[in-house]
């Protein structure tokens, strides 16, 4: 067990990636399955299914190489990083952002459409 669960869940997705694994299997928090619906909503994710305590996430291939390349973690326990819907909308770089917000996890685009700002958790490219 980690201190920071959303973190070790986006590093293990990012070395199975690279790795060409096709599923892994996670601790299941409320945090680390908005993550995971999250990146799903977005592409980079086949499913995620939810079974004894466990999440079981398969991630998204074309043409046999992964649809997630890159994550970088902006917010860590020791330095969060929040940002106002302002600074969201004043960003224009084609990264997925995935936010916290009041009314759960969720991209950047979503966020910007509902006026929302949040902590930033991660970008993905």
């Amino acid at each position: 067990m980690t201190n920071y669960q959303v973190g070790d869940f986006l590093i293990r997705l990012k070395n199975a990636s690279m790795a060409g694994i096709k599923e892994i299997v996670f601790p299941k928090t409320k945090l680390v399955l908005g993550v995971a619906k999250t990146l799903k909503d977005e592409g980079f994710l086949d499913s995620v299914e939810e079974k004894d305590g466990n999440l079981t996430v398969r991630l998204a291939f074309f043409a046999k190489k992964p649809v997630l390349n890159n994550i970088k973690i902006v917010s860590k326990p020791g330095l969060r990083i929040y940002i106002n819907v302002d600074e969201l909308e004043s960003m224009k770089t084609p990264e997925v952002l995935i936010l916290t917000t009041p009314k759960g996890v969720m991209a950047g685009s979503k966020a910007k459409k509902q006026r929302l700002g949040g902590e930033l958790i991660a970008k993905v490219v």
